[in-house]
């Protein structure tokens, strides 16, 4: 499925790269020219590039996988915060934790605790602690939420990543390699496409570019999870009428 087009990407603004002197040699085979020393992507590139990404996401999601968006510049927070969320996908928009991917089970156990406070409030066990503690906990509690509050649905490691500026997310970038997670980046001219899976060649410091090539990929994931849903709900007719069927034999 045809997701994007040439035009709605230059409208975007996606097409512009660094300053020369930023450049990245690995980005050469993406750059179509440059002027007034500024690369400019090629967006046929982009184009077909995108449409593989999305697909390869869209297929994650619908095997019910989960894939954690990533970006704590201020031009994406808010976007991949929105499209995450409305996705039920984890996202991380603050400080990346080291060892989210490669010490999974000791963030798991961070959240936990977080999850623990919760409960003690619930129970009304937090109202038995002093002033001083209470005080103590809130402010470690809100501390992870920070931090943390993003991913408290992330049980299990996630199938991929979504990296806007994998300059900056680099650390996100290199833990996933390591452990064979597949990557999906936005890539500028300032960057390196081959530390990517699925590398976009996207202007990845304008909100508008942002704003665009997370649409597109959001909405391969909803098209995902709409399938998964739809495949769901007619395995579950299937078994009621087995069990209907057996029932009437019986």
């Amino acid at each position: 499925m045809k997701r994007t087009n040439f035009k709605e990407l230059l409208e975007a603004g996606v097409h512009f790269g660094h300053l020369k002197k930023k450049y990245n040699p690995a980005m050469a085979p993406y750059v179509f020219m440059e002027r007034n020393g500024i690369h400019i992507i090629d967006l046929n590139k982009t184009v077909a590039m995108i449409e593989d990404a999305a697909n390869a996401m869209k297929q994650i999601a619908k095997s019910g996988k989960k894939i954690l968006f990533v970006s704590t510049k201020k031009q994406a927070k808010g976007v991949i915060a929105e499209t995450a969320k409305a996705l039920n996908m984890p996202y991380i928009t603050e400080r990346w934790p080291g060892g989210l991917l490669t010490n999974f089970a000791t963030i798991r156990k961070s959240i936990k605790k977080m999850q623990t406070i919760d409960k003690m409030k619930e129970e009304g066990t937090f109202d038995t602690l002093s002033k001083r503690e209470r005080l103590q906990i809130d402010r470690q509690r809100a501390k992870m939420e920070l931090n943390l509050g993003s991913i408290v649905n992330m049980t299990r490691m996630p199938q991929a990543i979504f990296v806007v500026d994998i300059n900056k997310e680099s650390i996100s970038i290199d833990e996933a390699n390591h452990l064979g997670i597949r990557t999906f980046a936005m890539t500028d001219t300032n960057t390196n496409p081959k530390l990517i899976d699925f590398p976009i060649p996207a202007n990845d410091d304008a909100a508008k570019s942002i704003e665009c090539i997370v649409s597109i990929v959001g909405k391969a994931v909803a098209e995902g999870l709409e399938e998964r849903g739809a495949e769901q709900a007619l395995k579950d007719q299937e078994k009621k009428e087995k069990a209907k069927q057996i029932s009437q034999d019986k």
